[in-house]
């Protein structure tokens, strides 16, 4: 996980070959926790639930993953409510799963193993 959250997402505004089954799997490997799930429209993405003691709790995480999202450049899909937050990542410019995707989830798992 180290070597990807001292990495930088780099734009990425299509004609990049998303990840293979493979590919993915091995990156998953080097991040804590996320699951791999395809969507209906075949598109794997990364996704992780976090649990918190209270709203407030749950609104300073996401306050601080956006922080994290914005200085990336790359924005993942975030639901969050009372005691809890749910973050989805892909890279919708092709459709599936990239570097950036697994580099944003390390950085987003720094925040919670401080």
């Amino acid at each position: 996980m180290k070597d990807l959250f001292n990495k930088k997402c780099k734009p990425c505004e299509g004609g990049v070959v998303p990840f293979d089954v493979s590919e993915i799997h091995r990156y998953q490997k080097k991040v804590d926790g996320w699951s791999i799930v395809k969507n209906s429209n075949d598109i794997y993405y990364l996704e992780k639930n976090f649990k918190f003691k209270d709203f407030k709790t749950s609104q300073e995480f996401v306050n601080h993953v956006g922080n994290i999202a914005e200085q990336e450049g790359h924005h993942p899909d975030i639901y969050f409510g009372w005691g809890y937050a749910k973050i989805n990542i892909t890279t919708h410019a092709i459709e599936g799963l990239c570097e950036n995707d697994f580099i944003l989830a390390a950085k987003i798992d720094k925040i919670t193993n401080v």
